[in-house]
């Protein structure tokens, strides 16, 4: 009730600063009648479509270190084809310069790293918010120690820039310089491996023994926990305490380079999950014995890492759509939104109606053409833009393995390409939901319309930024997000027009198709954009 009654009050508050700035513009306010209607008023609302273009743009390299979450597994797109999605990470101890003790025996190594999970009852949760494809249907799954050093900052970069990372579409990356297969930097024996992977959506049950030899039962969220092999790390960190690589973090890293989390498909099916590396409880925990300084006494200890530093994912594609760039004077006519380096549309707001055009149908001029400036620095209006809405329908015929509602979840993030960032309309959107993301930003980005898969982009504020402040950004990108509330961008690799795309685009593996602006669509379900607007008469 909280959410419907912010939502209300915030069209009331929008629908208020409308109103006064027909009230403080003594053109719009002229009316003839104490009553206010239609036939009283002097001003005539109208509504125009632009012309505008929409087209592809493949994604041939993103940055892929830096992501708020991480992709693990595999995952077949019906529409798209195969994605596999391993994971590089460094770790860090949380303590340093340890003293192991003497006669130390590990007990066991645990690796613990959390899913996005959501409670359902208090002893039930659900992974499928962050679950993709059949989660029945495994991948092979093994871990490795990385040999590679992962730098933290660019050496080819005067400023000390952080160093970035991008994706190659066969799992390979680059560091904007050179080339990295880690396939060539691994231990070749695993320390960890499960030839038949599937995640569970069950709580994990911990026991121990309090002081007093009392079972003591506790629970955790659903996480991919596994036991390592304890041979490997009693002979990399135990015995090596006293190599100087644990007296700090830049001294570690150096020595342990990381583990490379490697997903196989196994056969054309699998599934893919969203990982919560960040989460204070993503860890390995050494547990071990050792001597005691009262005689025949062991001590029980543990040793924790955490995962920090550069995490990188890595992405093999095998698409059975080939993604290239579109036709940016005629625009497209299937638009191909697909993330885990894939491709995305670019929308020309003014391809048609050139921007010129635009500003003389809506901003006051003089007798000699001038446009004119108010006190506070902005044009004056003739028009006044109520409400603006690019119009977006999805392709009802795309391949979805005939699973009912494959897209109905779907949201489409639309971006200032030019800033790479959010459009004004976003940022004034005052709905939003950390819990359930599908229910944030309804205002500017609403949901898909299930009946007419249809999405409603409002860019209402970024028109007016145009005309009143002359604002440049005429183009807008779309992309499919399995979060809108994070909007954080990555970089692109070597593309001209783009500098970046929002990170919760890079970690969605699904994609969709969309209707484009080329003449082949039919007009019903071409895009377009709608502007609803008041004038004078």
């Amino acid at each position: 009730m909280k959410k419907n009654f912010k939502a209300l009050k915030f069209f009331a508050v929008l629908a208020l600063i409308i109103s006064s700035f027909i009230a403080c513009d003594k053109e719009f306010t002229n009316i003839e009648s104490d009553v206010l209607g239609e036939n009283n008023a002097n001003f005539n609302k109208d509504v125009e479509t632009l012309d505008i273009t929409a087209y592809n743009k493949k994604l041939s390299s993103v940055q892929i270190n830096g992501l708020p979450a991480n992709l693990l597994g595999v995952f077949n797109d019906p529409a798209y084809g195969k994605t596999t999605a391993s994971i590089v990470s460094q770790i860090t101890p949380t303590t340093f310069s340890p003293d192991f003790g003497v006669n130390t025996v590990i007990d066991s190594v645990v690796l613990t790293i959390p899913y996005f999970s959501r409670a359902v009852t208090d002893s039930t949760y659900t992974i499928k918010d962050s679950l993709y494809g059949k989660a029945e249907s495994p991948f092979k799954l093994s871990i490795y120690q990385n040999t590679y050093f992962l730098r933290d900052f660019d050496p080819t970069s005067a400023l000390g820039n952080t160093q970035r990372y991008f994706s190659l579409p066969d799992g390979t990356v680059s560091d904007g310089n050179s080339v990295i297969n880690f396939e060539n930097f691994k231990n070749p024996t695993p320390i960890f491996e499960i030839n038949e992977f599937t995640p569970s959506d069950k709580r994990i049950r911990l026991d121990s023994y309090n002081t007093a030899g009392e079972l003591q039962t506790n629970y955790i969220a659903p996480a991919m926990r596994f036991k390592l092999d304890t041979d490997f790390w009693k002979q990399t960190i135990i015995d090596a305490q006293d190599a100087g690589y644990f007296a700090n973090a830049n001294s570690f890293k150096n020595y342990f380079r990381g583990l490379y989390i490697k997903a196989e498909p196994i056969g054309n099916s699998g599934n893919m999950m969203l990982l919560n590396l960040a989460s204070t409880t993503a860890n390995i925990v050494i547990y071990y014995t050792k001597d005691s300084t009262v005689e025949n006494e062991r001590i029980g200890a543990s040793y924790i890492f955490n995962f920090s530093g550069n995490i990188l994912n890595t992405f093999i594609n095998d698409y059975s759509i080939a993604l290239t760039d579109g036709d940016t004077n005629a625009g497209d006519t299937s638009l191909y939104l697909k993330s885990t380096e894939g491709s995305m549309a670019v929308v020309d707001l003014f391809s048609g109606t050139s921007i010129e055009d635009f500003k003389k149908a809506y901003r006051q001029t003089t007798t000699t053409g001038d446009y004119i400036k108010g006190t506070n620095g902005n044009y004056l209006l003739k028009r006044l833009i109520n409400d603006a809405q690019l119009i977006v329908f999805e392709d009802t015929s795309i391949n979805t393995d005939n699973i009912p509602d494959y897209h109905k979840y779907d949201r489409i993030y639309a971006y200032d390409l030019k800033n790479n960032q959010e459009t004004i309309d976003y940022q004034i959107d005052q709905i939003s939901n950390t819990q359930f993301p599908i229910s944030s930003k309804l205002i500017s980005l609403s949901q898909r319309d299930t009946i007419q898969a249809r999405y409603k982009i409002r860019l209402t504020e970024h028109l007016n930024s145009i005309l009143l402040q002359d604002s440049t950004s005429t183009k807008i990108g779309l992309v499919i997000s399995n979060n809108v509330n994070v909007t954080s961008p990555s970089k692109v690799l070597n593309n001209n027009e783009l500098t970046g795309v929002p990170v919760s685009a890079v970690n969605m593996p699904r994609g969709t198709i969309l209707f484009g602006t080329n003449n082949n669509v039919p007009a019903n379900k071409k895009m377009r954009l709608e502007i609803f607007f008041t004038e004078p008469k």
